[in-house]
């Protein structure tokens, strides 16, 4: 199975086609309204901003799964992500761990272990560094700040598809 041929929805519904990325280093994390994360969405934008024109494609779910940090739904979250001017795709509002995982995340988990083997995903705000052919470079805790990925950013923009 390859990450292209996962499906994915935007945040209102339209499907989203993956395979069009192919080529594109992307940044996949699961994002919430109202965690104390949140201000990230801001540093993620200037990760896009910066690089978007390079190759890098950042795409943002947001979940409610973690202590109900995501309450609303639609344009009710885009309307919550709009104080950090975000430009890059808000998708579908998705479950990343479990049994109604989705299909993406629990592809994510299983390419990416997290902190001492762990698949789950432990909050929100946890990041996913994929290369330009579909391979998961790394997975970033809820806890790192986003300008701290940029060596790793650069380094897979740098790297052509093999």
């Amino acid at each position: 199975m390859s990450l292209y041929s996962l499906p994915c929805h935007t945040l209102e519904g339209t499907p989203f086609n993956l395979h069009a990325l192919k080529g594109q280093v992307l940044l996949i994390v699961n994002i919430a309204t109202h965690c104390r994360f949140t201000p990230q969405l801001a540093a993620l934008e200037a990760l896009y901003e910066r690089y978007h024109d390079q190759g890098l494609t950042l795409l943002a779910f947001p979940c409610d799964q973690f202590a109900h940090q995501t309450p609303e739904e639609g344009r009710d979250i885009a309307r919550a992500c709009a104080s950090y001017s975000i430009q890059f795709p808000l998708m579908e509002k998705v479950f990343v761990n479990g049994r109604n995982a989705h299909p993406l995340f629990a592809y994510l988990e299983r390419e990416a272990r997290g902190v001492l083997g762990t698949r789950a995903i432990k909050w929100n705000f946890t990041k996913f560094l994929i290369s330009r052919d579909g391979q998961v470079l790394h997975r970033y805790s809820p806890t790192l700040r986003p300008e701290r990925m940029r060596r790793d950013i650069e380094r897979a923009l740098d790297t052509p598809v093999r």
